[in-house]
């Protein structure tokens, strides 16, 4: 049964894929990055309960699910603002971008 939810899961990450590549506007392509991310970590606990240790593999999810959350907000940041920068904050330069 965990096989079939791994091929499952592999299909689903093809598919997504197809849409962030293809996808209209950067943030169904962001959206899209979003579910592969959630798949992966899916897929990677499948794996840890398929294998000997499936403790290990759980961590490794669990921190993958942080690195990606972290990155899919930083990239909606970078897209929304044009960068790091904070708005606010009068002593930073920032170029405008068009």
């Amino acid at each position: 049964m965990l096989e079939l939810t791994a091929a499952a899961l592999l299909l689903g990450m093809a598919l997504v894929l197809i849409r962030a590549i293809r996808g209209p506007s950067v943030f169904e392509r962001i959206l899209a990055a979003n579910s592969f991310n959630t798949k992966t970590l899916l897929l990677i606990a499948v794996i840890g309960f398929l294998s000997e240790s499936p403790t290990d593999y759980l961590d490794i999810s669990l921190m993958y699910a942080i690195i990606g959350f972290i990155g899919t907000v930083a990239v909606l940041r970078c897209v929304e603002y044009g960068g790091f920068l904070d708005r606010d904050d009068p002593d930073t330069e920032r170029e405008e971008v068009q």
